[in-house]
């Protein structure tokens, strides 16, 4: 799967920072595996994408759609939208 985020003006950093801190990686770790993650930054760090190797869909919509405890404060904080797309080899 592929999921792009668009941040708020100034965010990157906090969106860094949540997203490698123990409490970000146990979260993450319920979604893919870590290991096969790709990330992507725009060069403005307005957007951000994650190529990722999902094994909980519902685990990874709630972790995106503010519905999962953890994600929700910093998701309040510094995203503006996201896209999530099933990618599929042809």
């Amino acid at each position: 799967m592929l999921v792009v985020g668009k941040l708020k003006e100034g965010k990157f950093d906090k969106f860094m920072s949540f997203m490698q801190s123990e409490q970000g990686l146990n979260e993450r770790r319920k979604v893919a595996d870590l290991t096969k993650t790709i990330p992507g930054v725009s060069p403005d760090k307005s957007s951000v994408m994650f190529k990722i190797s999902v094994h909980n869909e519902d685990a990874l919509n709630s972790f995106m759609d503010g519905s999962n405890p953890v994600s929700k404060p910093i998701w309040d904080e510094v995203m503006l939208s996201y896209e999530i797309f099933e990618l599929k080899k042809v």
